[in-house]
Order: structure tokens, then C-alpha cells, then sequence
């Protein structure tokens, strides 16, 4: 019999005439991964930083800041609170600054210490490792897991799967409830959900990003980051040989075999790994670390923690899987000596442009302005002549009060001799609202020739000494 490969360009090869044919697939199938329970340090962090992002996660949207919620993105009313800043879309730069920090975060802690962010605070690490912690309560650890899903249908599996399906359920639209919190002032929202009155968007939103969490931490897990994240495709390129990575000592670890306690494995011309397979077990991914770096490992140090427990049992030295550095493996440097080559230049730098990033946006928010002006000329009169032979422009000012008291404006003009504001020039503006102003400005028949003239409106809180000031432009008719 003939096998037929199965191209992904070109399709199916056909084999030689009268000849039997038999489908060989060139994709391999995908294979379910069991990750077993481990403890141990690294293990205890990643905890630590599951507790930490989701009691900010969960308990962000529950805090009031005076009146009202503390972090809310009201995109209906186009306002961004969080905590004491009111920001509008005009405040995007913010949004950009905030990107650009997190992105070289990214490059720095990367540099240094390899994939910290998908090991330890990644949302699909997060959600992975509560959905695992989920499906052991009910379904028992990695053993009982396969035994389970190879047995038949019995009571014993019906009640364990349906009990892990709806713990994963009520914390995948718990999720999705919180996340919908953010943009909904989330009291209202849990009172429209108990009186079941959600609206259609609400409900859509809470679902999809429900579904989307159920999905990606209880069935696509591993697939997510070694085939939809395109981190794992670029970190390479921001590795070098002084970045700490999750490292195997193969000098020490080989040759590789089993023994007991008590053989001496310099005898048996052996290493120290007992070839126990516990690193393949424990990794979410389901890669060996002893075949080297790779790009599915996300950096959770997960196969340190059990190859530590087995060097202890066996009476070694731990650490023959640890966080180290392609040079420090290589050349036997000491703890020391891997902390002295962290810092070089090429961290320097990216803490010193990430330092002026974060004081620069710091320094801009503490001078920011609390309220903003926008200025539009009346496009239905250009310019036209008043009582008294005066010309007269008119423009519709929108202000933007960013702080949450009611203020008080000062409206003034400049740019043109004699120029005065011939409307109120006093506005009030009620907190975290914004208003349009009819403002009519005035000037002599002859102060100025005939034309375009640049103007400035100046407004001023009068509750404090802030300032906006806004270019146009004054037209004296021919």
C-alpha cells in the first residue's frame, strides 16, 4: 500500500497507477495537554500575580470616587474618569503615552528576564491557571484528569464535567460582567441584570468577552500563545546572551537516566537528570526545556519548581533547571556574576528613554490644564457690519470643564485693536460637562484693513489662575 501526502499548497500527490492508495495527513493531530499540579517559588509568584490582577481587575469597577464611579470609560458621553482625572478625546495623547510606556516596559522586562509578562501576568495565564485550578477541584489532578476523559460515560463523569463547565461558565460571564462594568457604571448594570433589563449591546459584550474568556483559558489554552500571540514570534529579537531564561544545564543534567537514591551517579557515568519526564508534565505548553530554548516556553518557570523537588528527594543540588543566562551556563558564572551583566547598555538605555517617558506624561497631567476650548467660526455670516458701524464676527466656543465642580469662565479676545467680546463674556459651566457658547466679537470700522486677521481667545478659570488660549481669525469686509 501506497501512502498519499497531503500537500497544503497543491493538494493530494497522486501515487502510481493501479497502485493502493492510503491518506497520510501531514498535519500532526493536536494532542490535549495535561499540565500536573507543581509547587515551589516560581509557582507561588505566578499566584501571587493571579490574586493581584484580579482583585484590580474585579475590584476596580466596584470603588467610588465621591459621586460616582471611580474608573469609568463613558463612551456614550465621551468622558474618561479615573479616580480624579476627567479626560475627553482631546486627551488621547494620554492613551498614546500610555501605550508607549507599556510597550517599552515590555522591551525592558523582556531584555532582562525573558517572557515575565506571558509566565506571570498575561491574561491567558491568568485565566489558564484558574480554569486548571477549577477542573482539579472537580475533575481530580493530571492522573485522575486522563483517566476520566479516557473512561466511558458514567454518573461519575457526567457530574464531574458538568460541575468544571459551570464553574467555568459563572466565572467566564462573571468576567465578561466586569469587563462590560468599565464602560456601564457597573451598579446599574447589576441592578438592570437582577431586574433583567440589561440593553442589547450590554448583553452582546458581556457574552462575547464571556465566551471569548471560556474559550481561550478552558480549551485553546497553549494554542493561544504558540499560535495566535505574535510575542512568541518576536521575542527572539529582543533576547541576547545576558537575558535570563528559563535554562536546562545540560553539562550537568547529561547523560540523562534513571537510578535509585542511593546509586552514585558518577559511577554510573550518569548526570544529575533522572530522566523523570515531571518537566514535560508540569509545562502548560507541553515542551521539554531540556531540548533547549524554544518559542512555545513562556518563561513560568513551572519545570524549575519540579526539578527542584526531585534534585531534593534525590539528595542534589537544585537549580539544574533555573532562570540563568545562555552566558552564565556557558562560561560557570556564579548569581553574582549574572546580576553584574544585567545591567548593561542596552538596559541602561531602555530604562533611561522609559524613565523620561513616565516623567514626562506625569509632568504633563500635573500641568494639564483643568478645562478645555474649542473654537468654530459661524459659518452662516462671515462678518457683517453692527450698531454703531462696527464689524462683527461671530463664533461658537465649546467649553469643556474637566474638573467635577461647577466653574466660571472669562471670556476674552485679542489680536485686533479695539477688538471687544460683545456677547456674555461670563459663562458658567456645570462639573465634568461640556457647553457651546455664542460669542460675538467686535471692532472698529477702521481697525484694521480689509481681510483676514489673526485673533486669540483667551478664557480663564475664575476659580483659579489656569488659562486656555485659542487661535482664529477676525474678518474685516472690502
Amino acid at each position: 500500500m501506497i501512502p498519499i501526502a497531503v500537500s497544503p499548497d497543491r493538494g493530494p500527490i497522486e501515487p502510481p497507477e493501479g497502485a493502493d492508495a492510503e491518506m497520510v495527513s501531514l498535519y500532526e493531530a493536536h494532542k490535549k495537554i495535561y499540565p500536573r499540579s507543581v509547587s515551589g517559588r516560581f509557582t507561588r509568584w505566578r499566584w501571587i500575580f493571579v490574586f493581584l490582577t484580579q482583585i484590580v481587575f474585579y475590584g476596580l469597577p466596584w470603588l467610588e470616587w465621591g459621586q460616582r464611579q471611580a474608573v469609568l470609560f463613558d463612551l456614550g458621553a465621551r468622558r474618561f474618569y479615573i479616580f480624579n482625572l476627567v479626560l475627553y478625546p482631546q486627551d488621547f495623547i494620554y492613551l498614546t503615552g500610555l501605550l508607549v510606556i507599556s510597550a517599552f516596559s515590555l522591551f525592558l522586562f523582556t531584555a532582562v528576564a525573558g517572557r515575565l509578562w506571558c509566565g506571570y501576568a498575561c491574561p491567558q495565564t491568568v485565566y489558564t491557571e484558574i480554569f486548571l485550578w477549577l477542573e482539579k477541584q472537580t475533575e481530580g489532578d493530571r492522573s485522575a484528569r486522563m483517566r476520566l476523559d479516557a473512561g466511558p460515560w458514567n454518573w461519575n463523569k457526567v457530574w464531574r464535567k458538568s460541575a468544571k463547565q459551570f464553574l467555568w461558565i459563572a466565572v467566564a460571564l462573571w468576567t465578561g460582567f466586569t469587563f462590560v462594568g468599565y464602560f456601564t457604571p457597573i451598579h446599574a448594570l447589576g441592578l438592570e441584570v437582577v431586574q433583567r433589563n440589561m440593553g442589547s449591546w450590554e448583553v452582546f459584550w458581556t457574552l462575547f468577552y464571556g465566551f471569548a474568556t471560556y474559550g481561550n483559558a478552558g480549551y485553546m489554552r497553549e494554542q493561544v500563545c504558540k499560535h495566535m500571540c505574535p510575542y512568541a514570534r518576536f521575542q527572539s529579537a529582543m533576547f541576547d546572551k545576558d537575558t535570563l531564561i528559563v535554562t536546562y544545564d545540560e553539562a550537568r543534567g547529561e547523560p540523562r537516566g534513571a537510578r535509585s537514591r542511593k546509586a552514585d551517579p558518577v559511577s554510573l557515568n550518569l548526570g544529575a537528570c533522572v530522566n523523570c519526564s515531571l518537566c514535560v508534565q508540569v509545562c502548560p505548553t507541553g515542551i521539554d526545556i531540556r531540548d533547549g530554548l524554544q518559542y512555545e516556553c513562556i518563561g513560568c518557570g513551572a519545570c524549575a519548581d519540579v526539578c527542584d523537588t526531585v534534585m531534593d528527594k534525590m539528595g542534589y543540588a537544585p537549580g539544574l533547571i533555573k532562570y540563568s543566562t545562555q552566558n552564565a551556563v556557558d562560561q560557570k558564572w556564579t548569581g553574582k556574576q549574572v546580576l553584574r551583566h544585567v545591567l548593561r547598555p542596552r538596559i541602561l538605555i531602555y530604562t533611561a528613554i522609559l524613565g523620561a517617558i513616565v516623567v514626562a506624561m506625569l509632568v504633563s497631567l500635573a500641568l494639564r490644564t483643568p478645562f478645555k476650548v474649542d473654537v468654530v467660526r459661524d459659518r452662516g455670516s462671515l462678518a457683517r457690519i453692527a450698531a454703531g458701524g462696527r464689524i462683527e464676527n461671530v463664533y461658537r466656543l465649546q467649553i469643556m470643564n474637566a474638573t467635577e465642580a461647577s466653574q466660571t469662565f472669562h471670556i476674552a479676545a485679542g489680536g485686533v485693536p479695539g477688538l471687544q467680546v460683545a456677547s456674555e463674556q461670563d459663562v458658567t459651566v456645570e462639573s465634568t460637562q461640556s457647553r457651546w457658547v455664542a460669542v460675538r466679537l467686535q471692532a472698529p470700522f477702521d481697525a484694521a484693513s480689509p481681510g483676514s486677521h489673526t485673533i486669540q481667545f483667551e478664557v480663564q478659570a475664575q476659580s483659579g489662575t489656569a488659562t486656555v488660549s485659542e487661535k482664529s481669525v477676525f474678518i474685516v469686509p472690502r
